[in-house]
């Protein structure tokens, strides 16, 4: 997986997942820009990345607002002047409560984050890629976005959504030469998940963690760098006729048709 003279843009990029693929982008010869609303983590993701040896610059940004995602992409373009990956990333978890007593403002801003910003952001890359006559966009859906999790009416919502966006986008741009996929990993070793363990059991987060892994066929949550390595994937030559689809990376936890614990005590 060779991104020698290649440009990737990545939003959420100062977390765990997005700072790990940034960080294998950039050491497979990529140029990376990392898009956070957070501008100590994005910023840290560029330390990161330029201690290795590879190239990144920061934007800091809102995906929920069109003027501020069409700000990180002209940013991208003055730059770099082009787009070839988009790690289309930024999410949040929301809170976890049932259905009928969920804050309908929490909602509200989980599927604007999750849902809306991914719409946005390819809505702002697109023109750019098809422009180019290549590209490939890569967004993060989650093994939500294919069962249901007790408590997270709102994160579920939002992550099947995103994986109607991709089927739909995937089918419009083909043709064109770009390509847009999904990721939907399982527990990853994030600061989701500890937020995630700390929401059902706030007493014991440990024991939800405990619970979470023993489901999962491996025994154990995914890395970040697992889950960037099936994004680098998906952006790479390797994988020039896939696209209309998702990458499970879970552990086999899906295959086994198991579900996480969902008790909040």
């Amino acid at each position: 997986m060779d991104f020698n003279g290649k440009v990737a843009l990545i939003t959420g990029g100062g977390g765990g997942i997005g700072r790990a693929t940034a960080l294998g982008f950039a050491l497979r010869g990529a140029k990376v820009m990392v898009v956070d609303a957070d501008a100590d983590t994005g910023r840290g993701t560029v330390d990161i990345v330029a201690q290795r040896g590879g190239a990144a610059a920061f934007v800091q940004a809102d995906v929920t607002k069109s003027a501020s995602v069409r700000d990180y992409v002209e940013k991208t373009m003055a730059t770099y002047g082009r787009i070839d990956a988009f790690f289309n990333n930024a999410g949040i978890e929301g809170t976890v409560i049932p259905t009928q007593d969920y804050d309908e403002e929490v909602f509200d801003r989980v599927i604007a984050v999750n849902l809306k910003g991914v719409f946005l952001g390819m809505k702002h890359v697109l023109p750019v890629m098809l422009k180019q006559g290549a590209g490939a966009i890569v967004n993060t859906a989650s093994v939500a976005g294919l069962f249901g999790a007790p408590g997270m009416s709102a994160y579920v919502a939002s992550k099947h959504g995103v994986l109607g966006l991709t089927k739909v986008a995937s089918t419009e741009a083909a043709g064109a030469g770009v390509r847009v996929n999904a990721v939907c990993p399982g527990p990853v070793e994030t600061r989701m998940m500890r937020s995630l363990e700390s929401q059902r059991n706030p007493n014991d987060p440990e024991s939800v963690r405990t619970a979470f892994a023993a489901g999962v066929p491996t025994g154990r949550y995914a890395t970040p760098e697992e889950i960037a390595g099936a994004v680098l994937y998906l952006c790479s030559d390797l994988a020039s006729d896939v696209t209309g689809t998702h990458i499970v990376i879970d552990g086999g936890r899906s295959g086994a048709g198991g579900v996480a614990p969902a008790r909040r005590t």
